[in-house]
């Protein structure tokens, strides 16, 4: 939406709220980006850069904790842009990320009469013939829209097979704040974009519009059922995760109803243990799942933090039918579709009958698709780390898009050897147990070498990186102990299978196309050197000539635009000593000048 459009969308109240919000947003920005010029550019190039570099941690969080006080005043999309750039680590320092890690999606609820009239509107009829009850206290509020439990009628109820839903609506008037703050988000993109340090490192107005592709697929209900379906239908033979249905008779554009399927929130280490449920257990199934999200389906739940995951228990009736299904095919259902695998089970994939309970996955609003070569690259990547090979993880980000394949790679090669050798395999338990000095001093050392190099995410990668951030954060708060390369490790061998398999079959079809290459190679040298004696064989060069010639009529004019420099220089310096001459060659420059200009190109 241009500013043009966004003022006549407003109406001719310049004031309105709407158009007050635009302009809070750009004078946040704007002073963010005075401040950043002044102390980062300006005061370095006077010789300063000792006084920006003292105070630079202090302002960059007075700065961050504006900007969350704005967030949480305004709502809207500036509460996920906080969430959207704390999962940025490559753009963004370790300070900010930290500070807006924190920022909640959480906000004052909606009255109940606003939510009534958008949900019957909606609808088509009253939420009394629409549902048998209704809970006018919302079960989750917040910032586009509020959840509430309610009761299918018994005619629906029948017809689904379902009674307790939760139905989600949208906030009233939520299009128009996202038109708002998308535009103002595309202008600051715009003014990011000029200046040469950030364009350097992120392409803004790139990152801007696919934050705006998230947030319209987030809006859209009806694009939100069909990916919880999508998810659940990736996982329907996998006894380990669970999604809610849809009710469709009661789904629109801007209203979900869903099953519903509260349990024990994944986070909740007191419920769990209480229920009998190990959680250093649960971080491991829930590790091993979000794996399979990536390299098994390519469609990954982005927003996997602990309201949208849920530890459901499972009924030992339930557990018992589905062991004797196992008995009489011989398939666990605990394995993923596609990815059966023979030899012990991991211990993320214990059967249904040693288990009793399942994760259930709600919130498919964000969900982060994950193209064949992001994928490709991805397990190159984890068979690198799984064998801790620092020239296969540099080849990997390559691949990926992360680093440009120009890049001199060196030092950082080095610096994942020392990595690998130093820190790799230890859980983030046995960190806390490495000097906090060698830590620190290892990571400015990392992070010099990462800034020297040409290191920039691809927007495609932006929801995977939050998705893994994320799992990496729930998984260690299950389990201290927890270990990122346990789960790695089962998924590098299988991909090395997978890829061993793939070389052995690509090298058999390249060999049978060798064989008939050489086959046929004869009797082609055959005919060339027939029609070679016979005078008929010839070579179409006139392309190549006429290149050649462009070439050097290009060189020649070069040749003159540096003349005519000469030329003028010379004749400028002589001036004062022999004005005479100093005009001649003045006057002379023009010649090549005219050729350079106007010659045949």
């Amino acid at each position: 939406m241009t500013d043009a459009a966004l003022h006549e969308a407003q109406g001719p109240g310049g004031g309105s709220p709407h158009r007050a919000r635009y302009r809070r947003i750009l004078a946040f920005a704007a002073r963010a980006f005075l401040q950043t010029w002044w102390f980062e550019l300006f005061l370095p190039r006077l010789g300063l850069g000792s006084v920006a570099e003292r105070g630079r941690g202090q302002r960059t969080l007075r700065l961050v904790r504006r900007f969350r006080d704005l967030a949480v005043d305004l709502g809207g999309l500036m509460i996920k842009v906080g969430q959207f750039m704390s999962s940025r680590l490559d753009v963004l320092p370790p300070e900010i990320t930290d500070e807006l890690a924190g920022l909640q999606d959480e906000v004052p609820a909606v009255p109940f009469a606003q939510i009534r009239s958008s949900a019957e509107a909606e609808l088509g009829m009253p939420l009394e013939r629409a549902f048998a009850s209704f809970d006018e206290e919302p079960l989750a509020a917040a910032s586009l829209g509020q959840a509430h439990r309610a009761t299918l009628s018994e005619a629906d109820a029948a017809d689904t097979g379902l009674r307790d839903v939760v139905v989600k609506v949208q906030r009233p008037g939520i299009d128009e704040i996202v038109a708002i703050d998308l535009s103002a988000l595309r202008r600051v993109a715009r003014w990011a974009a000029r200046v040469r340090v950030v364009r350097d490192r992120v392409d803004a107005p790139a990152l801007v519009e696919e934050f705006a592709q998230t947030c319209h697929e987030e809006i859209d209900y009806l694009h939100e059922a069909a990916s919880a379906e999508r998810f659940a239908a990736c996982f329907a033979d996998d006894d380990r995760v669970a999604a809610p249905a849809v009710v469709w008779e009661r789904t629109t554009p801007r209203v979900l109803t869903l099953e519903d399927v509260t349990a024990i929130k994944i986070n909740d280490v007191a419920a769990l243990r209480d229920a009998g449920i190990d959680p250093a257990e649960v971080a491991a199934v829930f590790g091993d799942v979000m794996l399979d999200q990536v390299f098994t389906h390519s469609f990954v739940h982005a927003d996997p933090h602990p309201g949208n995951i849920f530890v459901t228990p499972i009924s030992p009736s339930l557990r018992l039918a589905d062991a004797r299904s196992v008995q009489a095919t011989g398939v666990s259902p605990s394995t993923s579709s596609g990815t059966q695998e023979s030899g012990p089970a991991q211990p993320g994939s214990l059967s249904l009958s040693k288990r009793r309970w399942r994760l259930t996955f709600i919130d498919f609003g964000m969900m982060a698709e994950v193209p064949d070569g992001i994928r490709a690259g991805l397990r190159t990547l984890v068979i690198a780390v799984a064998s801790r090979d620092s020239h296969g993880l540099v080849t990997a980000a390559q691949q990926i898009g992360i680093l440009l394949p120009s890049a001199r790679t060196t030092e950082l090669e080095r610096a994942l050897t020392v990595l690998f050798a130093r820190f790799g395999g230890m859980g983030f338990n046995e960190l806390r147990d490495v000097d906090p000095r060698e830590l620190a001093d290892f990571g400015t050392e990392f992070g010099e070498t990462m800034r020297s190099l040409p290191v920039q995410f691809p927007e495609r990668m932006l929801l995977l990186i939050r998705a893994v951030s994320l799992t990496s954060g729930l998984c260690s708060a299950l389990d201290p102990a927890f270990n990122i390369w346990e789960p790695v490790e089962p998924y590098a061998d299988r991909l090395v299978k997978d890829q061993s398999a793939g070389l052995l079959a690509d090298l058999g079809t390249q060999t049978v196309s060798n064989i008939g290459t050489l086959w046929r190679l004869p009797a082609r040298v055959d005919s060339a050197l027939d029609r070679l004696d016979a005078g008929s064989l010839t070579f179409d060069i006139s392309s190549l000539e006429n290149r050649l010639d462009r070439i050097i009529r290009v060189a020649y004019r070069a040749v003159s635009a540096v003349l005519f420099g000469g030329l003028l220089v010379g004749g400028a310096l002589l001036l004062a000593s022999a004005p005479a001459l100093g005009i001649v060659l003045m006057c002379v420059s023009v010649v090549p000048l005219l050729h350079a200009v106007f010659g045949r190109r």
